[in-house]
């Protein structure tokens, strides 16, 4: 970046993992995102009107955004003086500064073809596949699709519009509020209204079946192969209940709507989104095999994405608590207990090498298994500790006061203790903050 006045011009990320990524100077709002893909080159071409007030006073301002052409910068209507796109970061010059408290709009027309974002844990963002293409993007692959302040305490409302041939189907986050079929394409309209953080935004199309789940609070929607529906209805047959048991033990969906998406190929692992969970054709073997995984990526939609960490040490607070959530589905199912699971993660983690602190694995090790099974163990200790009462009273309390917006560590164990009535510095110092696995607590143990 260029030098700049102090004061005057655009900050950089405070994120302590991932400080190239977001930007400050400002919060956005609104995301308005019309994109035009065409699989067969995988040319794509975009126009982004972000909605954002300024947090101080801006003579210039960044936007995270990968190679893309730009066509043009708008701010309020009008070209911007000037800007720059170098190493992922797209600085704008205003024709006039922008006052502390203001709103402001920037729009901007960009075209290429999408590519991943590199990272310590492989390459992330818009990926194209044999026949369609997918997002998968946490943490820091947002940037590879869509101009955006990428950090996860920057949480806006979206709205997605994409045109694609019409053989295909597309899914994003929200709403499906229209799909205009034109000569040979199709133009999809989805609008999220909860906020969200960049990194969950996403867009998948295929050759998919559309179906829709009303069976309870919540409707399901579903985007499947043709050839792997059956399968399907199977594997993910259990999606009401298991909302209905997150419920009880979490508190209300905190989203309008659920959406599944399979693809047509194999995937590593699930991709977590806002409103809706990306699996492979992999995750469908007609046994149920994956149903650890679906209950996961179901569980996220309360820890990561209507609650998400505001720097990304906290990764455990969503990792542990959706890895608890599949022990907690596997008792509520008539499987094995949390107990057992939890004697299992607990062997497991105690033979592997006792580096890892909890609460600040490090930017390299987020997404660690230990992060996961330790995550999930630290949570059973409390539940251990505080009882199921209190336990899943806290854990109601904790999705309802912080509810689409972002938390901490500090947070966590603050409302746990006001929850048991008494500190808990000795349950939460060898859990959190110290590398040794310590054993678990005897239930209810004070």
């Amino acid at each position: 970046m260029s030098a700049q006045p102090a004061g005057v011009g655009a900050s950089s990320s405070t994120d302590t993992y991932l400080p190239e990524h977001g930007n400050g100077g400002y919060r956005t709002e609104h995301y308005d995102v019309e994109l035009d893909y065409r699989l067969g080159t995988g040319r794509l071409a975009g126009r982004a009107r972000i909605t954002a007030v300024a947090t101080q006073p801006l003579t210039r301002f960044t936007l995270d955004l990968g190679p893309f052409r730009i066509n043009r910068v708008l701010i309020d209507g009008r070209a911007a003086a000037r800007f720059t796109h170098r190493g992922h970061k797209l600085n704008i010059w205003p024709t006039r500064p922008i006052a502390a408290g203001a709103e402001f709009m920037v729009e901007v027309r960009y075209v290429g073809t999408p590519v991943p974002i590199p990272s310590h844990w492989g390459e992330l963002g818009w990926e194209q596949l044999t026949d369609g293409a997918l997002v998968a993007a946490q943490p820091i692959g947002a940037p590879s699709w869509l101009p955006c302040n990428d950090h996860p305490t920057d949480k806006a409302s979206y709205r997605i519009t994409v045109t694609a041939p019409s053989a295909y189907r597309v899914v994003a986050n929200g709403r499906l509020v229209s799909s205009r079929v034109g000569a040979s394409t199709t133009t999809w309209l989805y609008e999220s209204s909860e906020p969200m953080a960049s990194y969950l935004a996403t867009v998948q199309i295929g050759r998919y079946e559309l179906g829709e789940v009303i069976d309870g609070s919540v409707p399901i929607r579903a985007a499947v192969p043709p050839a792997l529906v059956s399968s399907f209805g199977h594997d993910f047959g259990r999606q009401a209940q298991m909302m209905a048991v997150f419920e009880r033990c979490f508190g209300p969906y905190p989203f309008a709507e659920y959406a599944v998406v399979v693809v047509d190929e194999e995937l590593e692992i699930p991709v977590e989104a806002q409103g809706l969970s990306i699996f492979g054709a992999n995750h469908i073997d007609g046994v149920r095999g994956a149903e650890n995984l679906v209950a996961h990526e179901l569980a996220h939609q309360w820890f990561g994405n209507s609650l998400t960490v505001a720097d990304w040490r906290h990764i455990w607070l969503n990792e542990g608590l959706a890895n608890y959530a599949e022990w907690l589905w596997s008792e509520a199912s008539g499987s094995e207990s949390a107990e057992a699971h939890a004697a299992r993660a607990w062997r497991k983690v105690a033979a592997l090498p006792q580096d890892l602190v909890l609460a600040d694995p490090g930017v390299a090790r987020m997404f660690d298994d230990r992060v996961y099974l330790r995550g999930a163990l630290a949570m059973h200790a409390l539940r251990r500790t505080l009882g199921d009462t209190v336990f899943f009273a806290f854990l109601a309390d904790w999705t309802t006061t912080h509810r689409h917006g972002t938390v901490t560590t500090a947070q966590f164990t603050a409302l746990a203790e006001r929850h048991a009535g008494r500190t808990l510095g000795e349950l939460f110092t060898p859990w959190l903050h110290a590398p040794a696995l310590p054993q678990l607590p005897t239930p209810g143990a004070r």
